[in-house]
């Protein structure tokens, strides 16, 4: 019976676990909003959320502190200088998992984690006007098809290619079968 047994295990020894929530935790208070597993989002709830509670303080203690889970340094300067005084009168519940469905390949429940002050906030891709001076017209598209066509066509790789270009294609008799024959 696992009664009052705390935390998940994840498939990993200690040290992979330790190493997967600090990175999952730095990618969550870089980009706000991350993708994963349910079971790793619940986990890293209970692991990001006494970091950010830490922030809260802002002395060279809790940086000191926080350092040692969050091996990035602009990550946690955000977290001092941006994220804590966003959330500071939030008495706990900085994060938010929202459940997907499950993952096409091998169906794994999957659920996106957020900070919950910043879910309409998510830094703009690149927006789909750029995208589409960077590709070629349809017109391009269709000229460089017709001059690959035309390369073949003037470059036959061998002599057999180069006699089979020049004759015209003659049908040849197929042969007969013994039925035929008998008949």
């Amino acid at each position: 019976m696992r009664h009052r047994v705390k935390g998940r295990k994840l498939k990993r020894t200690a040290s992979h676990r330790l190493a997967l929530l600090r990175s999952l935790a730095t990618s969550l208070l870089k980009h706000k909003k991350i993708k994963t597993t349910v079971a790793k989002a619940k986990e890293l709830r209970t692991f990001v959320e006494p970091i950010i509670t830490r922030a809260k303080e802002n002395t060279v203690h809790a940086r000191r502190v926080v350092n040692a889970d969050i091996k990035d340094r602009a990550v946690v300067k955000e977290l001092f200088d941006e994220i804590a005084p966003k959330v500071g009168e939030r008495p706990g519940g900085y994060t938010r998992v929202v459940k997907l469905g499950q993952r096409k390949g091998d169906a794994a429940e999957m659920a996106i984690i957020e900070l919950v002050d910043y879910s309409g906030i998510v830094k703009p891709k690149e927006s789909k006007s750029k995208k589409e001076e960077t590709k070629p017209t349809e017109e391009k598209k269709s000229e460089v098809k017709e001059e690959k066509k035309e390369k073949k066509a003037s470059k036959p790789r061998t002599k057999k290619v180069k006699e089979e270009a020049e004759q015209p294609k003659e049908k040849k008799p197929r042969k007969s079968t013994k039925k035929e024959q008998e008949a």
